[in-house]
C-alpha cells in the first residue's frame, strides 16, 4: 500500500496527539504501541521503538521518533494505528469515527462485523470482505425491523434483496415512474454496489469454498475499497432512515385531575 511522505507526517503528528490524549502518560503511550511491535527471531522486530538518552524525560518513549521508525519501516501499521484511534484517514477509509460511532449502540451486530473487517484488512483481505458484506445485511435488517416496515419479510433476504426492499420502503425504488431519473440512478447504482459486494464474497473468498485455481482476493486494496463503499452506504441508509423516519415522540400528558395534590 503505496502512503505519500507528506501524508505520513500528518499522520505522525495526529497519531502523537491521540495517543497522549487517550492514555495521558509517556507509560501509557509505551505500552501501546508495544502492542502494535511484531518481534521476530534473533531479537529483530518490524520498527525500533525510540526513548529519549537525556533530559527530563530520559528512558521515556520518544513517541514522535517511534512513530516516524514506524512510518519509514511499516507504513500500513501507522495507518491501521489511526484507525484504531478513531482518526479520520479519507485518503483510504473516510469517516470512520462517524460511522463508528453512528453504529456502535443501535446496530450493535453491524458494529461487530464492521470492527472485524477494518481489522483484517491488512493481515486477511479475504475476511474483511466477508465480514463488510454483513454490515450492509444487519444496518437494513436492523431498520427494516422499525414497525412502520412490518409488511416486509427481511428474516432470510440477502444483500441484493435487502437493498431492493429497503429502497422500495424508502420510496427510491429505481421501477418507480414517479421517482426523478437522477434518483433512480442512484437507487439503481446503489443495487449494483450491493450485488457486486456480495458477488465479491461469494466468488472471490473462501466463504463459500472455492477450487484451488480460482482467484481470490489477496490484496488489502480492494478490501480497503469494499470496506470504503460500505461505510458510504450504510452512513446514506442510517442518515435517511432517521431524517425520514424519525422515532414517533412520547408525550406524558397529565390530566389536571391526576395529580396527587
Amino acid at each position: 500500500m503505496e502512503i505519500s511522505p507528506a501524508y505520513r507526517m500528518e499522520l505522525i503528528y495526529r497519531v502523537k496527539e491521540e495517543i497522549f490524549n487517550k492514555y495521558s502518560s509517556y507509560d501509557g503511550a509505551e505500552r501501546y504501541v508495544k502492542f502494535w511491535k511484531e518481534n521476530y527471531a534473533n531479537y529483530e522486530s518490524d520498527f525500533y521503538i525510540s526513548y529519549f538518552e537525556s533530559g527530563n524525560n530520559q528512558g521515556k518513549i520518544n513517541l514522535y521518533d517511534t512513530l516516524g521508525n514506524i512510518a519509514a519501516e511499516v507504513p500500513e501499521k501507522l495507518l491501521r494505528m489511526a484507525i484504531d484511534l478513531g482518526i479520520e484517514t479519507p485518503d483510504f477509509i473516510p469517516s470512520i469515527p462517524t460511522f463508528r460511532n453512528k453504529i456502535k449502540v443501535e446496530y450493535k451486530n453491524a458494529s461487530k462485523s464492521f470492527e472485524k473487517a477494518f481489522q483484517n484488512i491488512e493481515e486477511d483481505p479475504q475476511e474483511a470482505v466477508g465480514s463488510a458484506n454483513s454490515i450492509l445485511e444487519s444496518i437494513i435488517k436492523e431498520i427494516l425491523s422499525d414497525d412502520r416496515f412490518a409488511d416486509i419479510d427481511s428474516s432470510k433476504a440477502t444483500s441484493g434483496k435487502l437493498v431492493k426492499q429497503i429502497l422500495k420502503a424508502f420510496q427510491l425504488n429505481p421501477d418507480s415512474p414517479e421517482l426523478p431519473d437522477e434518483m433512480k440512478a442512484i437507487g439503481s447504482s446503489l443495487i449494483t454496489v450491493a450485488k457486486a459486494i456480495e458477488d465479491l464474497r461469494s466468488d472471490k473468498t473462501l466463504h463459500h469454498g472455492q477450487e484451488s485455481e480460482k482467484y481470490l482476493i489477496d490484496q488489502p486494496l480492494y478490501a480497503y475499497f469494499v470496506v470504503n463503499a460500505c461505510a458510504t452506504f450504510g452512513l446514506f441508509l442510517i442518515d435517511f432512515y432517521e431524517n425520514k423516519f424519525p422515532k414517533p415522540v412520547v408525550s406524558f400528558e397529565v390530566l389536571e385531575d391526576e395529580l396527587p395534590f
